[in-house]
């Protein structure tokens, strides 16, 4: 699945967080059988063309509810990001996975397939910033 920003730059809230493919954040307790990513909202905070041209600088602020996770997905550039609450294992197709806490700095390279499980007590919260392809859907599922 793909996604493509320019639709998700026309929805807020519940509608970005369907643009995305995923649940809204709900303060109702989920089902026992809700799925993996159900409740894990990307809020767009914002979009501007990158100096370099053809690329473009994407902000999102993610939450990952307890015992949920991002699901495995690429970016067709990097992600620079940053835990801002919370505890998840970042696990990679590629390489071993690397445990991120409150504070923690992290960098993804383009096209390197991840998924951020949250580990910790708390619903985890991380600022992901992208410089990507302009032409290319800014997430791709699978």
């Amino acid at each position: 699945m793909t996604i493509d920003r320019r639709s998700l730059l026309r929805t807020s809230g519940v509608a970005a967080a369907g643009a995305l493919g995923v649940a809204a954040l709900s303060s109702t307790a989920q089902a026992a059988d809700s799925g993996p990513t159900d409740g894990v909202t990307r809020t767009l905070l914002q979009e501007h063309p990158s100096p370099a041209e053809g690329w473009e600088t994407v902000q999102t602020l993610v939450q990952i509810p307890r015992h949920k996770e991002s699901g495995r997905h690429s970016h067709p550039g990097v992600e620079v990001g940053y835990i801002v609450r919370g505890d998840v294992l970042m696990k990679f197709d590629d390489r071993p996975s690397v445990r991120l806490r409150t504070g923690d700095p992290f960098f993804i390279p383009s096209g390197t397939i991840h998924n951020a499980v949250n580990v910790g007590k708390v619903t985890t919260m991380m600022l992901s910033t992208y410089v990507v392809d302009e032409d290319e859907p800014l997430v791709t599922t699978y």
